[in-house]
This record gives structure tokens, sequence and C-alpha cells, in this order.
């Protein structure tokens, strides 16, 4: 008696694409200038007064409002704005990686574990938000540090005279110039990397975990996402934001303290393990940090605030 025919092996299906269309991503990349570029500019005063407080400790007052009226008596309006240029620069480019990457590291590590399906428990999904902004922060601070230390250099010198009127150009080149001296243009990247890439992955998985908590909690009271108008989910987006930044600002406070020491011609040569030690456990963990709550607190609110109403102008939804 024959035997009965095998069927033949079925081809597997074809692996379906997790990435998305090429126009998403440079729009949400444009959305992170926007996010990052706009909101560190706008409070370029107080981040003035606490890079000053941090690298010259003992001249420069504790208080804000003490620190607003000695730049205001030594510059004037301009003499409050110092910085300004390279801050508005440098985090434009850094929130264009930062966000744009994140969009599309989530797509390929989403690919690589079969789809966002697979994230089924809280601390995959944890997981899987960590590596995605780590590695788009990793190449944002790249693209950060030429900025970010032109930056610090212009605001820490104390009386400012020769770096703190200088426009971008001038004090990129001059950076250039005193590459000896100043270590440029990546000579604060891994501190920048330090503070930075800590306070990304906190910034992003904290505010994902968060605004998942507040949709659960609005659900389990009988109001769902989808019945919420836009106005509605960015407030859940800018108070998700606000409360990730407060644990940004906590967590990489030492190394936004040695970043800004780094400026001070005082501290020329020394490692940053010297400045750690020579600044004290407590201080380098204290000093400005409720400056640095405050500001980064509300920058981290508005930029997922800002990001997200440009999500949302764009078709792609508020998150």
């Amino acid at each position: 008696m024959a035997a009965a025919a095998t069927a033949p092996p079925q081809p597997a299906p074809p692996k379906k694409s997790t990435m998305r269309p090429l126009d998403f991503y440079a729009k949400c990349s444009f959305g992170g200038v926007l996010s990052c570029g706009l909101t560190h500019a706008s409070v370029v005063m107080l981040d003035l007064h606490k890079c000053r407080s941090q690298a010259n400790p003992g001249v420069w007052p504790k208080s804000p409002f003490a620190g607003f009226a000695k730049m205001y008596a030594e510059g004037g309006i301009g003499g409050m704005t110092v910085g300004f240029a390279p801050t508005l620069a440098g985090y434009g480019v850094q929130g264009m990686f930062k966000f744009g990457l994140n969009e599309i590291f989530q797509d390929i590590y989403a690919g690589l574990i079969g789809g966002r399906e697979t994230l089924d428990t809280t601390p995959k999904k944890m997981a899987f938000q960590a590596a995605a902004s780590a590695s788009a922060e990793f190449f944002a601070d790249i693209g950060l540090c030429p900025f970010e230390m032109t930056k610090v250099k212009m605001q820490v010198e104390l009386p400012p005279k020769d770096w703190a009127y200088l426009s971008l150009p001038s004090a990129l080149s001059k950076m250039g110039a005193n590459k000896a001296e100043t270590n440029f243009p990546f000579g604060s990247l891994r501190p920048l990397w330090g503070r930075q890439i800590p306070y990304t992955v906190i910034k992003f998985v904290c505010f994902y975990q968060t605004a998942e908590f507040i949709y659960r909690q609005l659900e389990a009271r009988g109001t769902k996402k989808s019945e919420m108008s836009n106005g509605q989910q960015l407030l859940v987006t800018f108070a998700a934001g606000y409360w990730a930044g407060i644990f940004c600002a906590i967590t990489t406070q030492p190394m936004d303290n040695l970043v800004s020491m780094a400026g001070n011609t005082a501290n020329k040569g020394k490692s940053f393990g010297q400045m750690a030690s020579e600044m004290g456990t407590f201080n380098l963990f204290t000093k400005g940090l409720g400056t640095r709550i405050v500001m980064v607190g509300t920058l981290t609110g508005l930029q997922w605030w800002i990001y997200g109403a440009f999500k949302s102008a764009c078709g792609f939804g508020t998150q």
C-alpha cells in the first residue's frame, strides 16, 4: 500500500517590519529640536546662576535672586543671558538626536525582540525604554558636547570679560584655538555621558511609567485616554514629565557639578576625581540642587509637553 504523500513544508510568513516611514522620524527629530532647544534657552538666566555658583563657591551668591541682581549689575540685560546662543544651538542638536533616535532605536529593538507585544511586564517595558533612550543619548551628547563646553566656559568666568560676550562663532573658534587649555571639542564628553545618559534614561522611563500609571488611575475612575481631549492628554504629559525631571535632577547632580567646575580656569589640569574630592561628597550631591530641581523639573515637563504637542499636530498622538 502506497504511503500517504506528505505536504511540502510551508514557507515561514515574512517578518513584519517594526520600522516606520522616514518622514515620521524626521518630524520627531524636529520636535526634539523645538523641545530641548527652546526650553533650555528659555531658562538660561537660571542656568547661568547655577553654573557660576557651582564653579565659584564662596564668590558667587547662593540665592538665585542675589545672583540675578549681580548679573544685571555687571552686564545689564546682556549679562543675564550669557551663554544663550550655545545653549540654543547645542540643546537643539541634542534634542534632535535624543528624541529622533529614541524613536528609531525603539523600533529597531522592537524588531529584535519580536515586536512590542512581547513587552508584557513592567520590567520588560522599562528595560526596553531604558535601552532605546540610552542608545539615543550616547549620540546626542556627542553633538551637544562642543556647545556645552563653550557655554560653560562663557558662563563660569569671573569677572565676566574675555569669554562672556563673544558671539557663538567667535567663542567656538576661540575654544578650538585654545584646545590645549580647553580640551575642546570633546574634553567633557565622559562626564557629559555620566550626567546625561542616566538623566535621559530616567527622563524617558519615569515619564512613560508615570504617564501609564496616571492613565490607569483615570481609567479606573471611568475616564479612558481615548475619550480625553488633546489638551487633557497634554496636561498628563506635562505632569509626568515634571515628576520625571525631579528624579533626573537628583540623580545627575554630582556630574552636573563637575561639568561646571571643569569650566573654571582655577581647576585647569585637575581630574574629575580630584575636583570631586575637593568639593566633598555632600557638596557634590547638594550644591545648586534646589535651583536645579526647579529648573530641570520645569524643563523636563515642558520638553515632553512641546514634543507631545508637536507629535499630536503631526497626527502621531501625544506620546
